[in-house]
């Protein structure tokens, strides 16, 4: 992996919290869920509007991934309903790597990785992990655990399928475009269908965290799979989950959380997985 490619990702990371704090911003997690659907959609139209449409072998790829795109969205709004930024963030983002590295590396991806790189996602993942001990030392609801944890399947699914399948289109940026679209529109379509209009927040606040927090994940998203066309896509993944350490100065600057001895320590195993997949 190039230094370019390296630093393409950690923006991308850095984005990444940034559109998760917007969901937290004013309004319920669902109906946030709901306008930040709607921003993918019209910037998924309007990138799309600039190529041609997608091979009909690179369609069963967008539908797949759309589907665990909904599932992630669904259960990370669950999730956040009930537990911190600081605290959902990391375990919902923290088991994905392993899940990538082992699932993928060993039975469905093309990538040889080295023993050093998966030691390094293995230090990340740890890293990760230990930075959301807190909800049991500190008394948090656990509650949020099943639904931080079908997030992290859902996001190691839709890394091995989006990884693969920009492979197939030929053109990252093409291919994130039309996911966006045939996801968002599914999120808005399914819940719309269970909980009706009134879901939709109404205020200009949260549609303009809505607008953000959809302008920020496409961005994040369209360089990560970009990058998992240069680059093994299981170390890809690992590095996008250093946008930890952006979401705990994020909850602590922002939303006021508090920045623990364990989450320092946590945050300095993480950079030692970054620097082990690196060199």
């Amino acid at each position: 992996m190039t230094l370019g490619i390296l630093a393409a990702v950690l923006g991308a990371a850095f984005l990444h919290a940034a559109w998760n704090a917007a969901i937290k911003v004013g309004t319920s997690r669902l109906g946030a869920m709901m306008l930040l659907s709607f921003g993918e959609v019209a910037i998924g139209l309007c990138v799309a509007a600039f190529f041609p449409l997608p091979a009909p072998e690179v369609w069963p790829w967008i539908a797949a991934s759309s589907c665990a795109h909904f599932f992630y969205k669904f259960f990370l709004a669950k999730a956040y309903e009930r537990g911190d930024l600081s605290r959902v963030y990391p375990i919902a983002r923290g088991t994905a790597p392993m899940i990538v590295a082992l699932a993928g590396g060993l039975f469905f991806l093309t990538d040889t990785l080295s023993v050093q790189e998966y030691i390094g996602i293995f230090i990340l993942g740890l890293g990760i992990l230990a930075m959301a001990q807190g909800i049991f030392a500190e008394g948090e609801n656990r509650k949020l655990i099943p639904f931080a944890l079908g997030s992290a399947l859902a996001t190691a699914s839709y890394t091995m399928i989006d990884g693969t399948g920009a492979r197939v289109a030929g053109n990252a940026v093409m291919y994130i475009a039309w996911v966006f679209v045939v996801e968002g529109a599914l999120f808005i379509a399914v819940m719309l269908l269970l909980r009706g209009p009134s879901l939709i927040p109404r205020g200009r606040r949260e549609w303009g965290a809505g607008m953000f927090a959809a302008a920020a994940s496409y961005a994040a998203y369209a360089i990560s799979v970009w990058a998992m066309t240069k680059a093994p896509i299981a170390v890809v993944a690992a590095l996008r989950e250093t946008s930890i350490l952006f979401a705990v100065l994020i909850g602590w600057a922002v939303f006021g959380e508090r920045l623990s001895r364990g989450k320092i320590i946590a945050a300095v195993i993480i950079v030692t997985g970054v620097i082990v997949t690196r060199v």
